[in-house]
């Protein structure tokens, strides 16, 4: 499917692109499982790594693992063509980066406009592009996070959609810190899965609005 015969309406369908361990992912299968997650659900789990151990979580959880080894197409366009073929059986509406570690042009965004999300380990815009954590700890703040945030053709550079605040307290080093992001990470992705599901997330230019839900245990949080 792709962005000309897509159906109208809030995306339901999301397909997952990972490159590592998955824990993100496993944060949106655990509510996919105990339906929290609904109206969205997880229909394809899409790796530039074969060995990513996220897949291992998407096939225990009996969703569509799919391994496309990047290295092993001529180019960046080839290897999202291919991608988009792979995906393509799951017809999936909407794409969730979830350390999904590659760049991603306007031919693959041009079959989901406005309909890719991305989690990046900072309150963007500080501290984007690669090393958040390591950045922030430089620049010695006392306060990072996550963002959720549209992905367009700039780098961390898409409108912001949500955001947690984690505190950095002194003698905190990488590892504390990442533990503390992404435990925010686990909350938030799912809750704006789940809005954009419930079409309560609409985007015009750089401003994102978020519709209060009913939910004050996962939605509402975004607000």
């Amino acid at each position: 499917m792709t962005g000309g015969d897509r159906p109208h309406g809030p995306p339901r369908r999301f397909a997952v692109l990972v490159s590592g361990t998955g824990s993100n992912l496993q944060a949106l299968l655990d509510r996919a499982a105990t339906g929290v997650l609904a109206p969205a659900e997880i229909v394809a789990v899409a790796s530039n790594r074969p060995e990513a151990a996220a897949l291992d979580r998407a096939r225990a959880a009996g969703v569509p693992a799919i391994a496309l080894d990047h290295r092993s197409f001529p180019s960046r366009e080839a290897f999202e063509d291919a991608l988009l073929a792979a995906l393509a059986p799951h017809a999936p509406d909407a794409i969730v980066l979830a350390g999904f570690m590659r760049v991603l042009t306007p031919r693959f965004l041009g079959a989901f406009p406005d309909r890719v999300i991305n989690t990046h380990p900072s309150l963007l815009p500080a501290f984007a592009g690669a090393g958040a954590i390591e950045q922030a700890l430089a620049y010695g703040v006392t306060i990072t996070g996550c963002t959720v945030h549209f992905v367009d053709a700039g780098v961390d550079q898409g409108p912001i959609i949500a955001q947690r605040a984690v505190p950095i307290a002194p003698g905190d080093d990488a590892t504390i810190v990442r533990a503390r992001i992404q435990a925010a990470e686990h909350a938030l992705v799912p809750a704006v899965v789940r809005a954009l599901a419930q079409g309560r997330i609409s985007c015009e230019g750089r401003r994102v609005v978020v519709v209060p839900g009913g939910d004050p245990d996962d939605a509402d949080q975004l607000l």
